[in-house]
């Protein structure tokens, strides 16, 4: 039987990122809250989501390409250093945020805005500072000297 802590982890990365964004849209309609951002500066919010979907979905396949697993929490098979992962620890993490606050930004209001904070937030303990443990654990030395090199985020 699987643990509590494995179980509540069993809820992949994109899950969330897909919450988010249904509630970034269901509360623009239902309760948004004030107008931040004028429609013409709205439309920044495009390519914010543009760059943070490509980000993700590069980074996805990078790690198909090295062969290592995608899935938080599972054991990798090395430490990604190259590419996107030269710039930030983190590119697939960040690639979701820039998604949703693009899409926030695109709805330009206060409570679709405050959903990427909560994201934001959320992702951070339940995946990225976790899975920095797990790769100390995992890697040691290597992954400890690349997180000297290499930002979180950016």
């Amino acid at each position: 039987m699987r643990s509590e802590k494995m179980q509540r982890r069993a809820i992949l990365p994109p899950t969330y990122l897909l919450f988010g964004l249904l509630a970034i849209v269901g509360l623009h309609f239902l309760y948004s809250g004030p107008r931040l951002i004028g429609p013409a500066w709205r439309l920044l919010g495009l390519p914010v989501a543009v760059v943070g979907l490509s980000l993700a979905v590069r980074a996805d396949a990078l790690f198909k390409r090295v062969g290592t697993e995608i899935k938080p929490f599972r054991e990798s098979a090395l430490v990604v250093t190259e590419d996107l992962y030269r710039l930030s620890r983190h590119p697939m993490y960040l690639g979701f945020m820039l998604l949703l606050l693009g899409v926030a930004l695109l709805a330009g209001t206060l409570f679709p805005l405050l959903v990427v904070v909560v994201m934001l937030w959320l992702f951070m303990v339940r995946f990225v500072l976790p899975e920095e443990r797990h790769m100390e654990q995992q890697f040691g030395d290597e992954y400890l000297e690349y997180k000297s090199r290499v930002r979180m985020w950016l």
